[in-house]
């Protein structure tokens, strides 16, 4: 019984040290929006603020006209047509390798 009470008393001793640790947060993957080959979830984002998104994604800027660019994604050959107004992506279109 003595044996008991004293591993319990460690098993108590220690969760409460471990209550009052501070949190160690590490370098989490962020989520991510679309994929490698489909961009069209990032319709309606923040230009400025998605496009680290899509670089991560694998895309790289392939052109630009006026307010449209598009982007590639050599891995997997998807081109995106991605037209931004008012600072928003307002429209998201996947189209043919060859359009990129």
């Amino acid at each position: 019984m003595k044996t008991l009470v004293s591993t319990a008393g460690v098993v108590l001793a220690f969760g409460l040290t471990a209550c009052n640790e501070p949190e160690v947060v590490s370098d989490v993957e962020l989520p991510t929006i679309g994929s490698s080959s489909d961009l069209t979830a990032f319709q309606g984002a923040r230009a400025g603020q998605a496009e680290f998104g899509i670089q991560r994604l694998g895309f790289q800027l392939a052109r630009s006209e006026g307010l449209t660019n598009y982007w590639f994604n050599p891995a997997t050959g998807a081109c995106a047509k991605i037209t931004t107004d008012q600072g928003r992506y307002s429209e998201v279109e996947m189209v043919a390798g060859g359009d990129c």
